[in-house]
């Protein structure tokens, strides 16, 4: 996979060269290129930003830097490339930046990502490159950052890590909340290891039973619990179809009832967690 970020402070993207995106660079894994936006301007403040049409506070970021700099990335790809890149925006006014959304990411063999400061970039430049290419405006949570960076940074791990051989175990992202698969839908549970005991606290007895049915029943039923109560959102909009009798009885342990569309919802709003 190649991934290409247009920023004006690449000194923020260093990160990407440390731990497993690091490591998939050095492994050829992946190919992350860092432009500088400042080489795409003409005067000799290399000016990147201009105040907004309208009024109102702070700078939009200019379309022709811009326009530049994506025209001569996007030139810089292989001739007869079967699939165009996708270009990523990161912004708070995005689509939710989603496990989902990490594996269509993950599928893609070319992103490009476009960090803004200031207010943002003038809209132009997503409109126009949007009628040619697929463009994805993403937001990484409900708040707002000083810029485009540290998003892309979370972005990029999230999606490196699915890649294959990027992690040594295959199998190590299978049960991520919010994965695809048997934990679907469910934050993951808690974890333990080495030693057994540890000031007075005892790893659980089914973990070290050897009993594989019971672990993989205890592991479901703790991401319930967590779900339940750190992310009740995710139960009351859950495919009901995706919940077994035991799912259903340890729903109902928690205070959960499905309701006339099978969905379920709290049967009190005072039940105990």
């Amino acid at each position: 996979m190649r991934l290409d970020v247009v920023t004006i402070f690449p000194e923020y993207l260093e990160p990407l060269g440390v731990s497993l995106v690091g490591k998939a660079r050095a492994a050829g894994l992946l190919d992350v290129r860092v432009h500088d936006l400042r080489g795409w301007t003409r005067d000799r403040h290399h000016t990147v930003d201009d105040t907004p049409y309208g009024g109102g506070p702070g700078m939009v970021m200019k379309p022709e830097p811009w326009g530049e700099a994506l025209d001569s990335v996007l030139g810089s790809g292989p001739s007869g490339a079967q699939e165009p890149p996708v270009l990523v925006v990161p912004t708070p006014s995005g689509r939710a930046f989603t496990q989902e959304v990490a594996h269509e990411l993950a599928a893609k063999p070319w992103l490009i990502f476009t960090p803004a400061r200031y207010e943002g970039i003038d809209r132009r430049v997503v409109d126009d490159y949007g009628e040619r290419f697929d463009v994805r405006e993403l937001s990484i949570g409900d708040y707002v950052l000083a810029g485009g960076e540290a998003p892309v940074l979370v972005m990029v791990e999230a999606i490196a890590r699915l890649l294959p051989g990027v992690l040594g175990n295959a199998e190590s992202h299978r049960d991520d909340s919010f994965a695809p698969g048997p934990m679907a839908g469910l934050l993951e549970g808690p974890v333990y290891t080495k030693p057994p005991e540890w000031r007075g606290r005892s790893v659980p007895e089914v973990l070290v039973s050897g009993h594989h049915g019971r672990i993989a029943r205890w592991r479901r039923d703790e991401a319930l619990r967590r779900t339940s109560g750190t992310r009740p959102d995710l139960i009351e909009g859950g495919d009901p179809a995706a919940f077994d009798k035991h799912d259903r009885a340890t729903l109902a342990e928690l205070g959960w009832r499905p309701g006339a569309d099978g969905r379920f919802g709290r049967a009190s709003a005072d039940v105990e967690q």
